[in-house]
């Protein structure tokens, strides 16, 4: 059962401030190690992408978040830019948080909902099908290669056992969940 929260409840601006400038360096770093996906954002460099989400109905809404990209190819967040004006729109479907969670650690995309210029959504979307962030090489250059390979071997037992408990949930789920013949 979903508790229905206050509808003027956001997120903290001390949150958002706190989080997004991270995950900009992470997205940035990743990037940045492809000199194609970089290449590929160039051409559209000025251009701003709007990030919205639709969360739980009663839930609290996260504000959109508009990015833009830089003459470098990276992506640019400042809160100055989220009453301005954008080129595309991608709405991420998180209505269903468990579901999402477990669409997630299957390591299915989630449910976007693109509007806007085609040739960025084109570029973005690539980004989305061909990026991966390559822990190893990282944890490589701080712990050397042979505690790097280790720890993302083991990261990758842990990432098994979450899928196959993620995929035994939703089993149980569509199994015993409304509507289902056993409920």
């Amino acid at each position: 059962m979903i508790f229905p929260l206050p509808s003027d409840l956001t997120p903290p601006t001390w949150l958002l401030a706190a989080t997004v400038p991270r995950l900009i360096l992470l997205l940035n770093h990743v990037i940045s190690t492809e000199e194609v996906a970089m290449s590929r954002l160039r051409p559209h460099a000025g251009r701003r992408v709007r990030l919205d989400s639709q969360g739980p109905q009663g839930w609290p809404a996260m504000p959109p978040l508009v990015f833009e990209i830089t003459p470098a190819g990276l992506l640019e967040w400042s809160e100055k830019l989220q009453d301005e004006s954008f080129d595309l729109q991608v709405v991420l479907d998180a209505s269903q948080p468990l579901t999402l969670l477990v669409d997630g650690l299957r390591g299915q995309r989630p449910k976007v909902l693109v509007s806007g210029d085609a040739t960025i959504a084109a570029d973005i979307s690539w980004l989305f099908e061909n990026l991966r962030w390559d822990l190893e090489d990282d944890l490589a250059m701080m712990l050397g290669p042979v505690a790097a390979r280790e720890l993302v071997r083991w990261g990758g037992w842990v990432g098994a056992g979450l899928r196959q408990a993620a995929q035994q949930v939703s089993t149980l789920a569509e199994r015993w969940g409304p509507g289902s013949p056993a409920a």
